[in-house]
């Protein structure tokens, strides 16, 4: 750096750049995972954020040094209501090969809370009940171009009191063949899926959400640039120069900006339960910011990104670990009130 005689690091990751804020709050997944199933599943599952508590487990791994110890982990509390599912879209590849919608077919029977995402017509059934006949003879003739089925699903935060509009997810279908995934969809749509039915306690899951936003920022929070002596002309919190004397060009460096609202996706997360009364994981008085669980929910290892009430989509793992730890949960503490 310069013509210092210490080494030092760069400031300024590349990694995410650039550091804007996103376009929405609902994760947007631009790649799924090829999983090996005998039976076609939904390959992901949104839910919302509630809280952070810590939770008490046993290390049942014979070659840990914690071994038939009780340890104490933060875990996160997530508000899974059950999803509905309003249709699904048939994929096939043009001539580049990229992905292509070749139909899609909606379910005869929408709810009441769709009206605040869509505007739906008031001959919606019967334009439903004489156009599905039509497409599914289409996706029957062209069952052997087709590559991917994907489910159009809706959130219903209405069920835990959350809020009143939903949002629409786009969801694979992953294992079997295509004539299963086929069937797979002709059975869940118009109707409603549990987490239970999707994802399984001791799976590891990638967490994809929006992160807090921390609104506009200078280089030592954004950045973590070092702050210049006391006696440094022009500021302390800035940098020393925005580019060299030769060659005359600016690189990139760390500058002001957005910092925080951007989408993260942390892999490998452990769950380690789930249950469908919330109330034996809801800490006396509630989460803040959020309030109590009162249906189903689900519990991961560590801390999540985004903030309370935030959409979070559980994917399956797209690059999973070779091993699965070997943990016991034991009671999970319901006196902490963290957000």
């Amino acid at each position: 750096m310069g013509h210092r005689k210490t080494h030092a690091p760069r400031r300024g990751s590349m990694a995410y750049y650039p550091r804007v804020k996103v376009k929405r709050v609902i994760p947007r997944i631009r790649s799924w995972p090829e999983v090996k199933l005998d039976f076609p599943k939904l390959l992901a599952y949104p839910c919302y954020k509630a809280g952070l508590t810590h939770a008490i487990i046993t290390d049942i791994k014979y070659t840990s040094p914690l071994v038939g110890r009780d340890v104490v982990i933060t875990s996160s509390i997530l508000d899974a209501p059950p999803i509905f599912i309003c249709g699904y879209r048939a994929y096939i590849k043009d001539s580049l090969g990229y992905l292509k919608t070749l139909t899609e077919v909606w379910s005869e029977k929408i709810p009441k809370h769709i009206d605040r995402v869509l505007t739906i017509s008031n001959e919606y059934e019967e334009d439903v009940v004489r156009n599905t006949e039509e497409k599914e003879r289409i996706i029957t003739e062209n069952l052997s171009k087709i590559v991917e089925f994907r489910a159009i699903a809706s959130t219903q935060p209405h069920l835990i009191g959350l809020k009143k509009r939903p949002e629409l997810v786009e969801i694979k279908i992953g294992g079997g063949t295509i004539d299963a995934q086929y069937n797979y969809c002709l059975q869940i749509i118009g109707s409603e899926v549990y987490p239970k039915q999707i994802i399984n306690e001791g799976q590891y899951v990638d967490v994809i959400s929006i992160t807090k936003g921390k609104g506009y920022q200078g280089v030592v929070k954004r950045f973590g640039v070092k702050i210049l002596p006391r006696k440094s002309r022009k500021g302390r919190r800035d940098i020393g120069a925005i580019g060299p004397a030769a060659p005359s060009m600016l690189f990139y460096i760390p500058r002001s900006g957005q910092m925080g609202f951007h989408q993260r996706t942390e892999f490998n997360k452990l769950i380690l339960k789930i249950g469908d009364n919330g109330y034996e994981v809801t800490p006396k008085g509630g989460f803040l910011h959020y309030g109590i669980v009162k249906g189903h929910y689900i519990i991961l290892k560590g801390s999540i990104p985004g903030s309370a009430k935030r959409l979070v989509i559980l994917r399956y793992p797209i690059r999973p670990p070779k091993t699965i730890p070997q943990l016991k949960l034991v009671a999970v503490n319901t006196d902490s009130k963290q957000g």
